[in-house]
């Protein structure tokens, strides 16, 4: 009966001790990750206005703007709070104002519509972006919930351009406009929390090079307000 009793405590005692021992080692363990990255991707939408319009120029209906893009995150301090990134994108932009493009691509003449009737005329613009920006973050490895304010540059290669004008006495259609500019240039500023950013594009020179409405020379430059969605 002794003996009985014996091996049933070490059998026990063994057992508990088995089953500790198991659940120390299954017990998840924290791994510091020194060099993590941010925000390597990002997505937006934007709403679109023009500025340095010509006299008497005026928005017609809601203009939306689309970006997206990959982004390489390179952290420049310790705690990897401060970082600079350079990447590829793509932006498709709609305008819809009463600046009229007539004519032909490579001889087009502008207008401004005021007076004429029309139901539709939209400016579009497709181009492959090359963003660099200077950011500084709250973030640390544990948490991707954090304060941000990123600042960019942004040089836009024109891809593809659309002007469609449709009105009851007749519709024209201009692609590939050659007065407009293949590079465009401008700054940017991304700043929030979290999930939701509020993005800021300001265009530095203007999209067409030598157009003209009558003697005024056609300056418009593009200016974006929206919001930015940062992946990892």
């Amino acid at each position: 009966m002794r003996v009985f009793i014996f091996l049933f405590i070490f059998f026990s005692a063994s057992l508990a001790f088995a089953q500790d021992f198991t659940n120390y080692e299954e017990k998840p363990k924290t791994k510091i990750d020194s060099l993590y990255r941010e925000d390597q991707f990002y997505i937006g939408i934007t709403y679109n206005n023009l500025i340095a319009t010509p006299n008497d120029y005026s928005k017609d209906k809601i203009s939306i703007g689309f970006t997206g893009g990959v982004l390489r995150d390179m952290p420049i301090n310790k705690n990897r709070t401060y970082a600079i990134a350079v990447g590829l994108g793509a932006t498709y932009n709609n305008y819809n104002n009463n600046f009229g493009v007539f004519g032909t691509n490579q001889q087009p003449n502008y207008a401004v519509l005021g007076g004429v009737a029309y139901s539709k005329n939209r400016f579009t613009t497709l181009t492959a972006d090359l963003p660099i920006e200077f950011r500084w973050r709250s973030s640390t490895f544990e948490s991707t919930k954090f304060w941000r304010v990123y600042a960019g540059f942004k040089l836009s290669y024109l891809v593809y351009d659309r002007n469609v004008y449709k009105a009851v006495l007749g519709n024209v259609t201009i692609k590939n406009n050659t007065d407009l500019n293949k590079l465009v240039y401008g700054v940017y500023l991304a700043t929030g929390y979290n999930t939701f950013n509020v993005y800021i594009h300001y265009g530095l020179n203007s999209l067409f090079q030598t157009g003209q409405v009558g003697t005024e020379k056609v300056q418009l430059r593009s200016l974006n307000v929206g919001l930015l969605f940062y992946i990892l």
